[in-house]
């Protein structure tokens, strides 16, 4: 594999574009009828929507606003993790991992078709959780800021693209870090602020939430969902789009490490 192969996103992104597009259509066509990735997609935080608001039943909307916003995120955070590690052992199974690393596209366009496919899918998931509040506790929700709400959601949707490139490469690395999948799925909706605010947690967490993509994002869609200062919500868009690419260049070292493995081992498949 020659360096022009080891490229990273910085170079010959928009070559890459169609390529990105094929892997993204071919994997959503491929995953609307998994009924594992309907449950996480649509099901699972139907459910923590559900019980969330239950328990905050005649509290103020404002309360409910937040927890719908947040079980939405799950589901995406869910989706990304389980789904992004579950289609590239699915590769690995099936003996066509080694002929991605091989193929004439760089692996992260590849990977980065996989995981755009996944963060829209997923992206229902927050459709999911407003119906349920809305219809089944007939909950007035209110998005007091839509419009920096829809910037904050598109936002947010790269900004889980650019974590996703960074624990995809842990997937290729070693195969047996599916088994943590559900250890690892609880700490970033804690860490995240999901559903409730990180200031509730001890202060040394902090700095470990400040270099999470999808708290900056939880902020965003948090503060624009509730209405909270134009400032507010442009510094968390700002620190979202900031920790986004230092997750980008953390990706690029990830992928290099992955196809130094595939040089050395001549394969990438279970050992």
């Amino acid at each position: 594999m020659n360096k022009a192969r080891q490229r990273h996103p910085r170079e010959h992104t928009w070559r890459n574009a169609p390529v990105i597009f094929e892997v993204a259509r071919a994997t959503f066509l491929r995953n609307v009828f998994d009924a594992f990735i309907v449950f996480v997609v649509l099901i699972q935080p139907l459910i923590i929507a559900l019980i969330a608001i239950w328990m905050l039943r005649g509290g103020e909307e404002g309360d409910t606003i937040f927890v719908v916003v947040g079980s939405g995120m799950s589901g995406l955070w869910s989706s990304l993790l389980f789904i992004t590690g579950g289609s590239l052992s699915w590769e690995r199974s099936r003996g066509t991992l080694e002929m991605i690393v091989g193929s004439p596209s760089p692996l992260w366009v590849i990977v980065t078709g996989k995981i755009f496919a996944q963060v829209a899918q997923s992206a229902v998931s927050m459709f999911v959780a407003y119906v349920a509040a809305s219809i089944v506790f007939r909950q007035p929700l209110t998005i007091a800021l839509p419009g920096w709400f829809g910037a904050s959601l598109l936002a947010t949707l790269l900004g889980f693209v650019s974590f996703g490139l960074v624990i995809a490469p842990f997937f290729l690395l070693n195969p047996a870090i599916q088994v943590w999948n559900n250890g690892l799925e609880f700490p970033v909706y804690i860490l995240a602020g999901f559903l409730f605010p990180v200031a509730l947690l001890p202060k040394w967490t902090n700095p470990l939430s400040w270099m999470l993509a999808p708290y900056w994002a939880a902020r965003a869609l948090h503060s624009a969902a509730q209405g909270k200062d134009m400032s507010h919500i442009l510094f968390s868009i700002m620190m979202l789009f900031l920790v986004s690419i230092l997750h980008i260049y953390i990706s690029r070292f990830l992928f290099r490490k992955v196809l130094k493995k595939a040089r050395v081992d001549a394969t990438l498949g279970y050992q």
